[in-house]
């Protein structure tokens, strides 16, 4: 590259807006479909574990804790965020969300239980 091509290059770059993003100091806006953290919604789900045998990582374990009652858990360390187990769930049980933000400093931390309400406790909605 000459010497004078270059210089007009730094030149036109110190007027440009930069293109990094201030994350975290702003929010990132992640698009609609992104898949983020799986989310589990117990109350659903009627234990075919059709999601842990699409896994393909072996990152779902599904575990029956009462009639009718499972819980899932979910190493987010062995998770490559495919969808495919939101995919192949049939009642809807699991669902991807934006979250992003995942980063752990214990490996501990990364593996997830979603728990099976109490059966006299009243359902959440959900929005």
């Amino acid at each position: 590259m000459r010497p004078g091509k270059m210089i007009q290059e730094v030149l036109r770059s110190v007027f440009k807006k930069p293109a990094t993003n201030l994350y975290p100091k702003e929010k990132l806006e992640m698009a609609k479909n992104y898949r983020g953290k799986l989310k589990f919604n117990p109350e659903k789900c009627i234990g075919c574990k059709l999601c842990m045998r699409d896994c393909p990582s072996g990152a779902i374990t599904i575990n029956q804790v009462g009639d009718k009652q499972f819980e899932a858990e979910i190493d987010l360390g062995k998770c490559i965020y495919c969808g495919q187990c939101v995919e192949s769930c049939m009642k809807k049980a699991l669902e991807m969300t934006p979250d992003i933000e995942l980063a752990q400093l214990d490996l501990k931390n990364l593996k997830v239980v979603f728990r099976a309400p109490p059966k006299d406790a009243p359902l959440k909605e959900t929005p």
